[in-house]
């Protein structure tokens, strides 16, 4: 019997170092994923624009505007969908995403990829993270990693991130944060089941 405990805690305990190594693993990749990111994003012709979050723009967890002199863009967050303001975690996603930004004092680099059906920049964003401005924090994993929003595969293609995004959801799904802890529905399915029902 005591043999039995034995091999069952020993199995349990093996099985729990080989999760805790595969989130590890995931998260090098991702690592390594955001480093090749960045360096084609700011070594080569097109790279990201340094502007200034506009405050109190922050609307929820996936949209913003951003401001640099008399311009102005509302952003989309490339790859992702956070919970509506109106959904579960959606004030929390919201404010992860405020949390995020005043790390780096309401700067920004925005790297614009396309512009959607409702003329909103949909952008990679990077925020230079205070007192010496050179690590970074790519807002798009970020916020999936942390459980805030979900991977937007069907709108991820011309991201950059595309693939780290996936790599993101799986750590937050493994460790079951946010949106992954609990039977929460997902942003475009209830922003249609709101459709119908109006």
């Amino acid at each position: 019997m005591a043999m039995k405990r034995l091999l069952n805690s020993s199995s349990l305990l093996i099985g729990l170092i080989l999760v805790f190594i595969g989130i590890l693993d995931n998260r090098e990749t991702i690592n390594n994923g955001i480093e090749k990111a960045l360096s084609r994003v700011f070594f080569k012709d097109n790279y990201a624009d340094l502007w200034q979050v506009k405050p109190g723009s922050i609307y929820d967890g996936d949209t913003l505007r951003v401001v640099r002199g008399n311009e102005e863009l509302k952003i989309r967050i490339c790859g992702i969908d956070a919970p509506e303001l109106k959904q579960p975690l959606g004030i929390e996603s919201r404010d992860y995403l405020r949390s995020l930004i005043a790390q780096g004092n309401g700067t920004i680099h925005v790297l614009p990829i396309e512009t959607d059906r409702y003329d909103r920049t949909v952008a990679e964003l990077w925020i230079p993270i205070k007192p010496d401005y050179e690590a970074q924090i790519h807002l798009n994993t970020a916020m999936v990693e942390a459980g805030y929003a979900y991977h937007y595969q069907q709108y991820s293609d011309s991201c950059v991130s595309a693939e780290n995004l996936g790599w993101a959801e799986k750590i937050a799904r493994d460790e079951k944060l946010g949106v992954w802890n609990g039977n929460h529905q997902k942003p475009w399915k209830w922003r249609s089941a709101k459709k119908y029902t109006n």
